[in-house]
């Protein structure tokens, strides 16, 4: 089920190919990068999410300091 945004309002989450399309990089990468707690997402089940704003955190990191590596905004590995 889509749900429509309204007018001015951004998207909260990232479906993995969704993000992986953003970053430019293939969705099994993002895929391997999330299990093993490298890359930050959200886990409802068997099914990943992307919050928009580590990518924000990410973009905004790389752009001050010139190179981030995506693992420094996890918070702990998953097994």
């Amino acid at each position: 089920m889509k749900i429509d945004q309204p007018a001015g309002h951004h998207q909260r989450f990232y479906t993995v190919a969704e993000a992986a399309q953003l970053l430019r990089t293939c969705d099994m990468t993002l895929y391997r990068s999330i299990r093993v707690g490298e890359f930050p997402a959200i886990r409802i089940r068997g099914r990943y999410v992307v919050p928009a704003k580590a990518i924000d955190a990410m973009e905004a990191g790389a752009l001050a300091n010139g190179l981030v590596d995506a693992a420094d905004y996890t918070t702990r590995s998953v097994a």
